[in-house]
């Protein structure tokens, strides 16, 4: 979600936040803005220069040219509306009263309200309608009562303001702080929210995510929960939440990130989707290669032991991250014989299950920041932590793009499915990384289970280590087939995705694809439930699009498919060319193949329709409005 940036040098600070915003675009926001401490030296005196503006990064760039701001410690961030319009007033920074104190943040106040409320009884006059402004005005107030008590002005001071207003904040955040009468000091600060510290050369810069770290520096240090860092160009100092002082050293990004390029393509959704075969093809290099005995085919970074006494499997995760984690479920169930369920991270939270025996908690999230799931996670461990038995001790393991991401920070153990950075809002080759991913996992379970034979197992891996040739004949033959058939959708309003077994996760993925980027209403169901009630919404200007792979429900989902057309639906088929198949109206084909796979090529077919769709409509196929990247609040 937002992006914050923060500078503290010897150059000037504007240029290079604003290039570290350009980097976080892709995170998603409404709003942007940046604000540095700028020293008057004729009239021996600093002042905070702010600059905002709504809409894209452009707009604020536009407004810099026009009037520069000028100084060498600064603050930037990219908003995503949560409290308050997505308007240029509620756009970040937020400054206090008098001017001189200026604030960004990333996550929720949570009692912002109450805070608000008492500050608006001394006579604070607030100038937007968010939550964070209330932490300028906080620290304003404890900076004039620590100068009263005869603290000097500096940084410490600071730091002692800040650590202060920290103790009455209640909620997720990641904040970074500037004030006038203090031009060399930065203060940033963190719970439950990202926040890195990047080490230049006698400059450093904070960032949300590793990517505007980009042509700076490969040197970071990720902030803990409760932690500050007063930083000037003289360094870094790290307190917790009582004051005291912390050593840690900084380390190395690993898996550096280049700045994103979209080539010859004219959206990155669409670059990515066409990097979905090199995808597998490094994820396969990279975890099941050739060589490796068949009993154990699969290379992921732990020992075999982590596996033991593994009784059942429960899945956490969000949106895209959640489809890809029952078609794990299904394929953990059904070919590796482990029962596994999947939750809503968001609900797992407030509505666990009853404790069970020797539950492996698998948390699936795309950018390692998705705020439920790190949250149900960590609650997954303390509960089960109050447990004495060994039966119920926590063992966690985590799927993510991100191997420098909070989620390998709280987890031990971390797959990394390394798809590259991903620019496009609506997932694609992360979603196939991710279900690559728990196509291994069933590999090992069924193996270690001995649920399906030796040749069974060899069989799976040889399909998977296949499959880059079949993406790649598959989108370039869909991307043309989607492109003319996204004309028939100019006055669509709602579009039903029907699947049955393993492919059903990927109806619910292809019309979240679809909602997010064309903005078209569309639902996916089990085939067979159609009757059993959405069926009443049918009629010839609802396209109804079947996922049907030859296997044990194809004739199932068939009849299902002709159910609608009865009804008038115009009817979409992405199945293979069959004779029973041409009951479609159209055919987005995918080759004949073995219905354990065919989730990973029947979701090509959706994603390009969307795309074309979307494109087609003249809509920021990159950026859709509403949405984030990274989605780290609750």
């Amino acid at each position: 979600m937002c992006g914050i940036v923060a500078l503290v040098g010897s150059r000037e600070a504007s240029p290079i936040l604003l290039e570290g915003l350009k980097k976080l675009e892709y995170r998603g926001y409404d709003s942007s803005g940046l604000a540095t401490v700028t020293i008057d030296r004729d009239n021996k005196e600093s002042y905070i220069s702010c600059r905002k503006a709504q809409g894209k990064l452009t707009n604020l760039l536009r407004l810099i040219e026009k009037k520069s701001t000028l100084g060498h410690v600064g603050i930037g961030h990219t908003r995503w509306a949560t409290h308050g319009k997505p308007e240029e007033k509620n756009a970040h920074p937020h400054l206090d009263s008098s001017g001189k104190v200026a604030v960004v943040q990333n996550g929720i106040i949570e009692n912002h309200s109450l805070l608000r409320s008492n500050l608006e009884q001394k006579g604070i006059k607030f100038s937007s309608d968010t939550d964070t402004e209330v932490i300028p005005h906080l620290i304003s107030e404890e900076i004039s009562l620590l100068k009263k008590e005869g603290h000097k002005i500096g940084g410490s001071l600071l730091q002692l303001a800040v650590q202060k207003v920290l103790d009455v904040l209640k909620g997720s955040y990641a904040i970074a702080v500037i004030w006038a009468e203090s031009p060399d000091v930065l203060i940033v600060a963190k719970s439950q929210a990202p926040l890195l510290i990047g080490f230049g050369e006698g400059e450093f810069l904070c960032a949300s995510d590793t990517p505007a770290f980009s042509g700076f520096t490969r040197t970071i240090l990720s902030l803990e929960d409760k932690e500050l860092a007063l930083i000037t160009p003289l360094g870094v100092e790290i307190y917790d939440s009582l004051g005291n002082r912390k050593h840690r050293a900084p380390k190395l990004i690993s898996g550096y990130e280049s700045d994103s390029d979209k080539g010859d393509f004219k959206h990155f959704m669409l670059k990515e989707i066409f990097e979905q075969p090199e995808t597998a093809e490094l994820w396969i290099t990279r975890y099941l290669p050739n060589g490796l005995p068949l009993e154990s085919p699969v290379a992921f970074p732990f020992e075999d032991s982590f596996y033991d006494s593994i009784e059942e499997i429960q899945i956490l995760a969000c949106g895209t991250s959640r489809h890809a984690a029952m078609v794990g479920a299904y394929l953990l169930e059904q070919f590796a014989g482990i029962s596994a369920k999947v939750f809503f991270a968001s609900e797992f939270r407030y509505a666990p299950p009853p404790l069970a025996r020797n539950v492996l908690t698998i948390g699936v999230t795309q950018s390692g920041e998705t705020a439920d799931t790190l949250a149900a996670l960590s609650m997954e461990y303390e509960r089960r932590s109050a447990c004495n038995q060994k039966v119920f001790a926590s063992r966690q393991l985590g799927i993510t793009n991100r191997g420098e991401s909070s989620l390998s920070r709280q987890v031990s153990n971390v797959i990394d499915i390394g798809a590259g950075l991903e620019v496009g809002v609506a997932a694609t080759k992360t979603f196939l990384g991710q279900l690559l991913t728990f196509y291994g996992l069933a590999i090992i379970f069924a193996g270690r289970r001995k649920s399906r034979s030796l040749n069974e197992i060899s069989e799976l891996c040889n399909l998977l280590r296949g499959l880059p040739k079949q993406l790649r004949d598959l989108i370039v033959t869909h991307n043309k087939l989607a492109e003319k058939l996204s004309h028939k959708f100019s006055s669509t309003k709602d579009v039903i995705f029907l699947g049955r077994g393993i492919n059903y996760p990927i109806a619910l993925e292809a019309a979240l694809k679809l909602k997010e980027i064309s903005y078209i209403h569309a639902e996916g169901y089990p085939a067979g439930e159609m009757k059993h009630g959405p069926i009443a919404l049918l009629d010839h200007k609802v396209p109804v699009i079947s996922i049907a792979n030859e296997g044990i429900v194809f004739e199932k989902v068939l009849s299902n498919a002709q159910e609608a057309k009865a009804r008038d639906a115009c009817l979409i088929g992405i199945a293979p060319e069959l004779p029973e198949t041409m009951i479609f109206d159209h055919l987005l084909p995918i080759p004949r193949t073995s219905e354990w796979i065919s989730p990973l090529l029947t979701a090509i077919p959706s994603q390009l329709l969307s795309y074309h769709i979307a494109a087609r409509r003249g809509l920021d196929v990159d950026q859709p409005r509403n949405l984030a990247k990274s989605v780290t609040v609750e």
